[in-house]
């Protein structure tokens, strides 16, 4: 499964600190990316003695990442590989397991495998478009899923223009007519010609039968416990349904009659169901209708048919997500983001809230049996994620199940992270960490990187993350921090950039910088910043503010508001402004880094993938040739194959560690001399 790769690094010595020309064997390198493993979504069955769960890997000849199917003893004995696949579950009676994988006629398709019988598993549909969000009927007879259903646009025009074609004549494809107003998606193409509706299919296969109707799109599907019902979340049922913003509701569908009901009706977004084992409640998450840029969901009770929705989390102002009923329904565990960390937390349905687990970690918890049980993953500054179990009535004891990256971590000295507080601006406290070098020493000066998150409403937080320790391992301080606008730090922290983003986001980053400066081990002349997305935004426009970094690299950025309001994938970046563009664009402009470009100094790459639809090409593009009509520095590095971002591929990952360094090197104040040596890798 891991097979050896190489390739030359380009490094740089540096006079103040040297950065190495050959990294150690107790370092992290590239070639240690191309062997990382990660667990996903563990699921206990029934009897609460045996996981499943994905674990996926990079195939290094096809350029991709793989998942197979695994399956354990709840302690973590026997780890088995079973087959190929994804987002494994099991039946009701824990004798199949449920899976998606590439099959017949073409992409991908549901499968079911008897985990104790050796043969095939059993491919039980034969569809055209991938399915999505496989959950089983309590029954364990039927399986309901999603799957896209194109719609019939009704124009008549290319049956029409049959008669004119000569026989044999090899005409322009026909054109594609998009009407909606949101047609397109990131990582999907377009979506103008249909809507996600939710099937049944038998379990042992056959026909997948359509349950809902109308052009709308409909949510993850879940069983109600006597199996007549599927509930799910979605938008407004109306004709003008496209033009909602904000607005999603749940519903129940009766598997039978395909009749739908609206169970909530409140102005505002409700969004991920959970049915109680009774099938008496449904939990869900959701808020009351807002122009705020970002408020923290909040985490509701209501009965099965949508009476008596009462609040549960008031006093709890972080985001409940992965909601999981209590065995004996007397309430609801959810985990929640708060300074960098997540963790696990209990809502009785009384109200009363209390944190389950506590520590700087990552802790996603996926499954809770009714013993009490809970299977997760969990991931921290210096391991991987992998599956730990804990039991939520004695939580202190969280044991780790798997350790699927000893093999390449064996030996090797990770950079030690730092958790940071600052004061910035208006003496607001911000939260970040740093990042050393495995052989630090405060007797020296470091070239710092400043890395930026995007959204700009996420969190940077305390979970591995291996670019950065590859970064550190080849001689950099990095620092990354959670600045206005983060998500993490409750509702008002987080709309602090409404209308002025950028904004005192870019004063907390520089306080932070400022901050790292102060502890004496900074070489100065060698700052440098980068982030994509929400963090390319960051870095196009600081170094219109600032020339304190000796280059940058704003990676998928936005630098044009009123460009990209009506180029992106949706048109609700639109209500991210006080007034449409047309009727004044003073505050587009205002906040468009491009309009300070003539500013810059800083020598500026931007990186962005070619199939980019929620930063599309053309905003890196009029940056760049501003740049260049300029005379800055720069260079455009368009990324084949990717949607946004630019390290969906295995190997555009390595390039966009191995670009940034360089370009990093290249531009580095007292550069002293270049090599080439294949040992970085």
């Amino acid at each position: 499964m891991k097979p050896a790769a190489g390739c030359a690094l380009l490094a740089v010595l540096l006079v103040a600190p040297t950065l190495h020309a050959q990294t150690p064997s107790d370092r992290l390198t590239l070639a240690d990316y191309l062997e990382l493993e990660s667990v996903q979504s563990p699921q206990l069955s029934p009897d609460e003695e045996r996981i499943v769960f994905g674990r996926r890997w990079v195939d290094k000849v096809n350029d991709r990442f793989e998942t197979s199917v695994w399956v354990m003893e709840v302690d973590g004995s026997r780890p088995r590989a079973l087959i190929d696949g994804s987002s494994p579950t099991w039946s009701p009676d824990g004798s199949r397991i449920a899976y998606t994988a590439q099959g017949e006629p073409d992409g991908q398709q549901i499968f079911v495998k008897y985990v104790d019988v050796d043969g095939p598993a059993t491919q039980i549909t034969r569809i055209t478009e991938s399915p999505s969000d496989v959950a089983w009927s309590p029954d364990g007879k039927t399986i309901a899923f999603r799957m896209r259903v194109p719609d019939d646009a009704g124009w008549k025009v290319e049956g029409q223009i049959s008669q004119f074609r000569p026989k044999g004549a090899k005409w322009t494809e026909a054109p594609r007519v998009v009407e909606k107003l949101s047609y397109r998606r990131d990582r999907v193409g377009f979506t103008a010609d249909g809507f996600m509706h939710i099937f049944v299919v038998p379990a042992d296969g056959g026909t997948p039968r359509q349950v809902t109707t109308g052009d709308f799109d409909h949510g993850a599907p879940l069983f109600t416990p006597d199996g007549r019902t599927l509930v799910f979340a979605g938008g407004p049922r109306t004709e003008d349904a496209e033009y909602s913003w904000r607005e999603s509701d749940i519903y129940a569908v009766d598997i039978g009659t395909g009749a739908i009901r609206q169970l909530t009706t409140r102005s505002g977004p409700d969004n991920s169901p959970a049915v109680s084992p009774d099938g008496r409640m449904i939990a869900y998450t959701g808020y009351d209708m807002t122009s705020d840029t970002w408020v923290d969901s909040r985490l509701y009770v209501m009965n099965v048919d949508g009476s008596a929705p009462r609040l549960l989390t008031e006093s709890l102002d972080r985001s409940p997500r992965s909601l999981e009923w209590a065995a004996d329904n007397s309430g609801i565990y959810f985990t929640i983001q708060d300074r960098g960390s997540q963790n696990l937390y209990f809502a009785s349905t009384r109200g009363d809230v209390r944190e389950v687990t506590s520590g700087e970690h990552m802790l996603t918890v996926s499954d809770i049996g009714p013993s009490g049980r809970a299977v997760g993953t969990l991931s921290a500054p210096d391991k991987p994620g992998d599956i730990v179990l804990l039991d939520v009535r004695r939580p202190d004891n969280i044991r780790q199940l798997t350790d699927v990256n000893a093999d390449i971590l064996a030996g090797k000295r990770l950079g030690a992270v730092e958790e940071i507080w600052y004061k910035s601006t208006d003496g607001l406290d911000i939260q970040g960490w740093i990042v050393k070098p495995p052989d630090f020493t405060d007797s020296r000066k470091y070239p710092l990187m400043l890395s930026i998150h995007g959204g700009p409403h996420s969190m940077y937080n305390v979970g591995f993350n291996f670019g950065w320790q590859e970064h550190a391992a080849n001689g950099y301080v990095v620092l990354y921090t959670n600045p206005r606008g983060s998500t993490g730090y409750g509702s008002a922290f987080g709309n602090a950039i409404k209308n002025a983003y950028p904004g005192k986001d870019y004063d907390d980053l520089m306080a932070g910088v400022d901050a790292v400066i102060a502890k004496g081990y900074i070489d100065t002349e060698n700052m440098f910043v980068y982030g994509c997305s929400g963090g390319g935004v960051l870095t196009s426009w600081i170094v219109g503010q600032t020339d304190r970094f000796a280059a940058a690299s704003a990676n998928c950025p936005v630098t044009n508001w009123l460009s990209f309001v009506g180029t992106t994938d949706g048109a609700t970046w639109y209500r991210n402004f006080e007034k449409y563009p047309w009727e004044d664009p003073s505050e587009h402009l205002r906040r468009s880094p491009l309009m300070y470009v003539g500013n810059v100094k800083t020598p500026t790459m931007l990186m962005t993938g070619v199939n980019d639809l929620r930063t599309p090409m053309p905003q890196t593009e009029e940056y760049y040739q501003a740049l260049k009509v300029l005379k800055v520095p720069t260079a455009m590095v368009r990324f084949n194959d990717e949607w946004h971002g630019t390290s969906s591929r295995p190997s555009n990952y390595i390039r966009t560690q191995l670009y940034l360094r360089d370009w990093f090197t290249r531009h580095a104040r007292n550069a002293a001399a270049v090599t080439t040596d294949g040992a970085g890798l």
